[in-house]
C-alpha cells in the first residue's frame, strides 16, 4: 500500500509539472512576476532586477525602495522595510541612478528621516504588477498604490483617520531644489543627482499635484526644518501634512518629470490629465497586453508560461526613452553633452557590451520601429557629443569595453530598418573604430590595434585580448553596412581584414585565445581559469568563442570540427574551478557560474551565451538543442531568485525569449538566426509588416527536446539556421520533436550558418 501512494505521489507530481495549460492571450500581462530576479546582492546576483512599473521603453519607471538613499540595490526581495516609491532610471545596480526622486507615506510622527519613515512590509500584502504596485504599509497603516504613464505617474495612498498623514518628498542628495505652492496643493523641485559620467546642466524636474488641501507642510535641507517654502540646497525635502476625517480616506498625488523645465513637466503631466487612478491604470494594462501580443504562446507548464512572460516584459525597458514632446507637439530632448534642449530623439541606460547580442536584434525583429527611433537617438549623441556611445547612463560612462555601437548600427540597417540619417552614422562608425574617445567612447588601445592588429597585454591596456576580439567582430560589422552602403571597395576590404584579427590571439598549443605581448610572444604565466586580467569579467574558455562572424575558422584553427566539438564539450565536464586573483575577491560572476553545476560554462554573465549554439556549426545540433533547453530549465524560474546573473538591460531575457522560439542571432549583422529547440506547441509572431510567423512543435514536451525533422511552409528545411527575411514574408515553421537526437540532420556544411571564411552570403 505505501508503495502504491509513493508511485501515486511521483506520477501526479510529475503530471502537474508536464501539465500544459492553455495561454489567456487576451490578458498576457497577468503572467509577468516583476519580482523574478529581486533576490539579489553584491555577491551573488540572481537577476539584479527591481519590479519596475512603469510602461515599455518609457522616460520613467518607478519602483519601491528597501535600500537607503544612493544604493544600487534599490530593491531587494529579503528586505523587510520600505523607505519610499522612488522615480528610477537605474539600468542595474552597478550603474545606479540618476534624476530620482520619491514619495513616501507616513503618519503620526513627522520625520524627513528615511530610516525613521521606513515600514515594515510582506510580501503577501504586495502586489507587483508591470502597470500597477500595491503594498501595505504596516507601520504606517498605509496603503500605497501605483500607476504609470510613459512620463508620468499617478499615486494613490490609503490612510487611516488621523490628522497626521504626511506625505515625504524626497529630492535626493548632491543638490536639489523643492517649492511648496499651498494654494494650488502643489510642489515642483529638481534633482540633479546622477552616479555615471559627466552631465552639463543636469536636472530631472518633477511636478507633484495633491487633489487634497495641505494642513500644514515644511521645508528640510538634509534635517533641518526651514521656515522657507521654496529653496535649493545640498538635500532637500518636503513633509505635507494632510487630515484624513474617514477611515480608509484616499490622498492622490500625480505626479510628472522632465529633464528640459518645470514648463515641460507641466506639459507631461497632461498624459494623465483628468483620467481616475483606475483608468490610467487600465490604459497602462492595455498598452502591456498589446505590446506583449506580438508574441502569443498558446500553451506550455504554467512555469514556462510565466518564465516566458517575465523575460519578455525585461526586454522592453531598456533603453528608456529620454525624449518628450513639447507644446507644439515637436519631439525635444535634453542634451548631457551641451545641456541645451535639442531637437529629435534620445534615449539612455543601456550597455552595447552586453545588448547587443540579443537584445537589440530582437528589436530589429519585432519592435523595428522603436530601434529606428533609437537609431536616431545615437545619431544625436554623435552629433551632439561627437562619439556613439557604448555605455549610456544618461551620458557616455567609463566603464565596460568594446566598441560595440558599431553592431548596433549595423544589424539594424542591415535587418531592414530606413528613415534615418544612416551615411552619418556610418561616419560615427569609422570614427569610433579608429580614434579612442572619453569615457569608454572609441577604441582604447586603437594604435596597437590598427598597427599590430591586436591589444597588447604588456602596454598598459586591461582585457586586452577581450578588446581584441570584440573589435575584430565589430569591424566585421563594420565591413558588412559597408558593403551595404555601396562604399568604395577598399573600405569593405580594410575592415574585412581587420575582422580576423581575432588569429591573431589564437594559440594552438592550448586552442584558446590567450593576451599576446607587443613583440609576438604570448603572455607567460597562462591560466585559462584566470578572470579578467586579459579578459571581461571571464577567463579564456569564456572568451575564445567570442568570434561570432567566424566561427568556422575557429574551428579550423582548433583542428577541424570533431576537436571544435570536443572543446565546445569540454566547457561542460570541467570543473567550475577559478583564479580570482586579478580581482582579489571573488566577483559575483565567478560565483554564479560556480554554484551552476554547469562546469565552466557562464550563462550569468553574456561573453559565452551563444557559445551553446555554436554545435550548429560543426555538424552536432543535438548538442546545442540539449544544452539550451537544460539552460532555459534549470537556469531561468518566474522566481524572485530567477536568473543565474546579471539581466542585463534585456540581454539575458532576449537569449531567454529568442530560445523559447527556437532560434538565436549568433552574429548580429548577419540576416540568420541559429536554430536551437523550441520550447512550446505553438508560438505565433505577429511582424510590425502586419504578416504573421507561426511556429509549431504539436509534439514538444519536457523530453522530446531534440529535433527530428523542421518544414518551413510545408517543403522540409535543412539548414541549421533561418533567415530574418523568411520570417518577416510570414508563413509556418514546423518542428517534429522527438526524446532522441536525430543524428543526421544538420551534419553536411551546406547546412551551416554564416561564417565569414567559408561563406560569401
Amino acid at each position: 500500500m505505501v508503495i502504491k501512494k509513493l508511485l501515486c505521489f511521483f506520477f501526479l507530481t510529475s503530471f502537474f509539472a508536464n501539465a500544459q495549460h492553455a495561454v489567456n492571450s487576451k490578458d498576457l500581462v497577468e503572467y509577468i512576476n516583476p519580482l523574478m530576479g529581486t533576490a539579489s546582492s553584491y555577491d551573488l546576483s540572481n537577476g539584479n532586477t527591481y519590479p519596475t512599473i512603469g510602461l515599455p521603453w518609457g522616460m520613467n519607471a518607478w519602483t519601491p525602495q528597501t535600500g537607503n538613499n544612493g544604493n544600487g540595490w534599490q530593491y531587494t526581495y529579503d528586505a523587510k522595510k520600505i523607505r519610499g516609491f522612488k522615480q528610477t532610471h537605474q539600468p542595474s545596480p552597478w550603474m545606479n541612478d540618476y534624476g530620482q526622486f520619491s514619495l513616501m507615506p507616513i503618519v503620526r510622527k513627522g520625520t524627513v528621516d528615511e530610516e525613521d519613515q521606513a515600514s515594515w512590509f510582506s510580501h503577501k500584502s504586495e502586489i507587483a504588477k508591470p502597470y500597477y504596485y500595491s503594498v501595505y504599509l504596516a507601520d504606517h497603516d498605509v496603503t500605497t498604490e501605483i500607476t504609470p504613464t510613459e512620463r508620468a505617474a499617478f499615486f494613490h495612498f490609503t490612510f487611516p483617520k488621523t490628522d497626521s498623514a504626511f506625505v515625504v518628498i524626497d529630492a535626493f542628495d548632491r543638490g536639489s531644489y523643492i517649492k511648496i505652492i499651498p494654494e494650488e496643493n502643489k510642489i515642483i523641485g529638481y534633482s540633479t543627482r546622477y552616479a555615471r559620467g559627466k552631465l552639463s546642466n543636469f536636472k530631472n524636474y518633477f511636478v507633484i499635484v495633491f487633489d487634497k488641501p495641505f494642513k500644514a507642510s515644511a521645508l528640510y535641507n538634509d534635517k533641518t526644518k526651514l521656515k522657507e517654502l521654496e529653496l535649493s540646497g545640498s538635500h532637500m525635502s518636503a513633509l505635507i501634512n494632510f487630515d484624513c476625517n474617514n477611515s480608509k480616506e484616499i490622498v492622490g498625488a500625480r505626479v510628472a518629470s522632465s529633464f528640459i523645465s518645470f514648463e515641460q513637466a507641466e506639459i507631461n503631466l497632461k498624459e494623465i490629465g483628468d483620467d481616475t487612478f483606475l483608468t490610467v491604470k487600465q490604459k497602462a494594462k492595455d498598452t502591456w497586453n498589446k505590446t506583449l501580443g506580438r508574441i502569443q504562446v498558446e500553451s506550455g507548464t504554467e512555469e514556462q508560461i510565466r518564465t516566458f512572460y517575465s523575460t519578455f516584459y525585461r526586454t522592453l525597458f531598456f533603453p528608456m526613452k529620454m525624449y518628450e514632446i513639447d507644446a507644439s507637439n515637436k519631439i525635444i530632448h535634453y542634451s548631457p553633452y551641451s545641456g541645451k534642449v535639442m531637437p529629435g530623439y534620445r534615449f539612455a541606460g543601456t550597455g552595447f557590451w552586453d545588448t547587443f547580442r540579443a537584445l537589440y536584434p530582437f528589436l530589429n525583429l519585432m519592435y523595428p520601429s522603436i530601434n529606428k527611433e533609437m537609431q536616431q537617438g545615437l545619431l544625436n549623441d554623435y552629433l551632439e557629443g561627437g562619439w556613439l556611445p557604448e555605455w549610456s547612463s544618461p551620458s557616455y560612462s567609463d566603464i565596460m569595453i568594446g566598441n560595440n555601437s558599431a553592431s548596433v548600427v549595423s544589424d539594424a540597417y542591415i535587418k531592414g530598418l530606413r528613415g534615418y540619417d544612416i551615411n552619418k552614422l556610418y561616419e560615427a562608425l569609422v570614427h569610433g573604430a579608429n580614434n579612442e574617445g572619453p569615457q569608454a567612447t572609441g577604441r582604447k588601445g586603437v594604435e596597437y590595434y590598427n598597427k599590430l592588429g591586436y591589444v597588447p597585454y604588456d602596454v598598459g591596456i586591461n582585457e586586452n585580448a577581450a578588446r581584441t576580439l570584440e573589435y575584430a567582430y565589430d569591424d566585421f560589422t563594420i565591413s558588412r553596412l559597408a558593403k551595404a552602403l555601396n562604399r568604395p571597395q577598399e573600405e569593405i576590404d580594410l575592415y574585412e581584414k581587420r575582422s580576423m584579427n581575432y588569429t591573431h590571439l589564437f594559440d594552438s598549443e592550448t586552442n584558446l585565445m590567450r593576451g599576446k605581448n607587443k613583440d609576438g610572444s604570448f603572455h607567460k604565466p597562462f591560466n585559462p581559469f584566470k578572470w579578467g586580467d586579459e579578459f571581461t569579467e571571464g577567463n579564456s574558455w569564456h572568451y575564445t568563442w567570442s568570434v561570432f562572424h567566424d566561427i568556422a575558422g575557429l574551428s579550423k584553427l582548433m583542428g577541424g570540427n570533431k576537436k571544435f566539438v570536443s572543446m565546445l564539450d569540454s566547457v561542460f565536464t570541467m570543473p567550475p574551478v577559478f583564479d580570482n586573483s586579478y580581482y582579489g575577491e571573488t566577483i559575483h560572476e565567478i560565483r554564479e557560474m560556480q554554484i551552476a553545476n554547469m562546469g565552466q560554462y557562464a550563462h550569468g554573465n553574456q561573453p559565452i551565451q551563444h557559445m551553446i549554439y555554436l554545435y550548429n556549426y560543426a555538424g552536432e545540433p543535438w548538442k546545442t538543442q540539449y544544452w539550451v533547453r537544460e539552460v532555459m530549465n534549470r537556469l531561468y524560474k518566474p522566481t524572485p531568485d530567477g536568473y543565474c546573473g546579471d539581466e542585463d538591460n534585456g540581454q539575458t531575457s532576449a537569449w531567454y525569449v529568442f530560445s523559447a522560439l527556437g532560434f538565436y542571432p549568433v552574429c548580429p549583422a548577419t540576416n540568420e538566426y541559429v536554430l536551437g529547440t523550441p520550447l512550446f506547441k505553438k508560438v505565433t509572431l505577429t511582424l510590425e509588416n502586419g504578416k504573421q510567423f507561426v511556429i509549431t512543435a504539436p509534439n514538444n514536451n519536457l523530453q522530446n527536446i531534440y529535433i527530428q525533422k523542421v518544414d518551413l511552409n510545408g517543403k522540409e528545411h535543412l539548414n541549421n539556421w533561418i533567415s530574418h527575411e523568411t520570417i518577416l514574408n510570414g508563413g509556418t515553421f514546423n518542428f517534429k520533436m522527438s526524446d532522441t537526437p536525430n543524428k543526421k540532420r544538420g551534419t553536411t556544411e551546406s547546412s551551416f550558418p554564416f561564417s565569414l571564411s567559408t561563406t560569401s552570403k
